[in-house]
This record gives structure tokens, sequence and C-alpha cells, in this order.
């Protein structure tokens, strides 16, 4: 509509002539149509795109991504279940993909067995509270990576969500973003990097952290020393939004508002990953790049 109109005044116009003009009542018809609402959709579901590229200056992929979710529609529908991970193997340390994909096939093997319960008599609902089921697969992420990748790391962002809520366990850098429809981004995690930390302490500025050359150290990762904490916590999913799981291959190198911005003007999620995983690799694609969008309608 906008370029029609840019192509309206690009081009020679005359004044408009008055004109007789008088109004119409709507027929009955008419007013039943403008009135009606849109169609709900159902069963409630999740719309998900995911992307990913190695980058301009790296030679192998040390990110992983995995995405699931099921949709159960009848006369008693329940919530949809989702589950999305991302993962960035450490950069600089031996078999970085082997800690990445260690971590994501771990946790989604254990939590796909739990919810099986959830599957099968949805009414029933979780074994366990989410939060306590997130901990327990982290620990096992840890575990499986300490043995597979002895000496490397990776990140790992994860978000379960049922319906309204999700859960959401965080280690490392990569991070999860409410997007809004006007293009807003909130960042729901916490960055574990030394520079993020010395930001909130006041020792450093937002900009000096950007470009901080000790901006990729991290405190905290996955198959980095015996005891870990991961951030835990339940938040409602965006309404209306989206929510972004991506490595900071992709967050690092774009600003938040052109990442709205990208995600805003996409005609779907599929093309929008694709588009942000595009913008990346413009700016450079200094790192792998992972990105997984998901929206929930109905």
């Amino acid at each position: 509509m906008k370029a029609f109109f840019k192509r309206l005044l690009g081009k020679n116009t005359k004044p408009l002539t008055k004109v007789d003009a008088s109004t119409v009542p709507l027929s009955g018809e008419q007013f039943k149509l403008a009135s009606t609402p849109p169609p709900r959709i159902e069963p409630q579901q999740f719309i998900i795109g995911c992307g990913q590229s190695i980058g301009k200056q790296r030679d192998h992929n040390e990110d992983s991504l995995f995405t699931f979710s099921v949709t159960m529609g009848g006369e008693s529908p329940s919530s949809p279940l989702g589950l999305f991970i991302v993962a960035d193997g450490m950069g600089g340390h031996q078999f970085g993909e082997v800690a990445s994909s260690t971590a994501v096939r771990t946790m989604a093997n254990y939590l796909l067995k739990r919810f099986h319960a959830y599957l099968i008599n949805p009414a029933e609902g979780m074994d366990d509270p989410l939060q306590d089921m997130m901990r327990a697969a982290i620990d096992e992420a840890q575990k499986a990576v300490t043995q597979a990748a002895p000496g490397s790391g990776t990140t790992l962002t994860a978000a379960i969500v049922l319906g309204q809520q999700m859960t959401i366990g965080h280690v490392g850098d990569s991070r999860a973003c409410a997007i809004h429809l006007d293009g807003r981004v909130d960042i729901l995690t916490r960055d574990h990097s030394l520079v993020k930390r010395l930001e909130e302490l006041g020792q450093i500025s937002s900009e000096e952290a950007a470009a901080h050359p000790n901006r990729n150290v991290l405190y905290r990762a996955l198959g980095q020393g015996e005891v870990l904490e991961p951030d835990i916590f339940t938040t409602p999913f965006p309404q209306l939004g989206y929510l972004l799981l991506c490595s900071d291959g992709l967050w690092s190198v774009l600003p938040d508002d052109h990442l709205g911005d990208i995600v805003k003007a996409a005609p779907n999620l599929h093309v929008a990953c694709q588009k942000l995983i595009a913008a990346a690799n413009d700016a450079g694609g200094p790192d792998n790049i992972s990105a997984i969008l998901v929206q929930l309608i109905g």
C-alpha cells in the first residue's frame, strides 16, 4: 500500500474536481461481514522457523539447534508443547562442534522421554515441575559434554513452551529474546561473559562492551568446571509476538532494532530466519550463526 502511494505521488496529478456525493447505509449482509471478527485458529499451535550458516570467517560449524512441537486437537484440546534449543560450541577449543551437538541431543533425549506421559494423557499434567525438568536436563547435558568433548565447552539456551508459559534454561552467551509486533526486542537472558559482567558492574559502557577484545570470553559454559549454575526461569510467551533463540553470531553483529525490523517485515518466520542469517553475513559473518523463531497462534 505504501509503495502504491509513493508511485501515485510521483506522477503528475491534478486537483480533484468537486463532485456530488452521498452516503448509503450498509446492507444487512455488508454490516454482518464488516462486524464479524476473523475466525479463531483452532487448535492453538506453534509456527516455527529456523536458519543456520557457517558464517563468512569460519571453516566449520560449531553451532547446533533443535526444534520440536506437538499439537493435539479434539473434543478437549490440550495446550501445544514445544522444545527449542540453541547451542554454540566454544570457538578455539577442540571438539567445539561435538560439545554443542552432544548437549542438544542429550537434552532433547532427556526431555522428550519426560514429555511422553503428558502426550499420552494431557489431563494428568507433567510428572515434575518444568523448572526441575529443565535443571535435570542441563545436568545430563553437562555430564555428556564433559565425557564426549573433554576440555571443550558450549553455550546452551533452551525453552520448554507449554501453552502461554515458557521455561527457559540458559548457560553462556547465546540468547533468548521476545520480539513484539512493532519490532521492539526484549532480551530475556543474561550473558555469562566477562565483558557483560564488567558492564553490569558499571566499569565499562555498553558501547565499550560491544567492541571489547575479550567480549567472547565466558565465565560459565557447559562442560567447563564440575559445578554448573544455569539460569532457569518461567515467563509468559510473548503475546502476539515471537520468541527468538540465537547464537552470538547473530546478535553480536546486528543491533536489536535491526533484528526486530527484519522479523516485522518478513512475510513468515521461515523467510525471517533466512533474512536474519543473510543480514549477519552481510555484516561480516565473523562467527557461526543460528536462529530459531517461534510464534504461538490460536
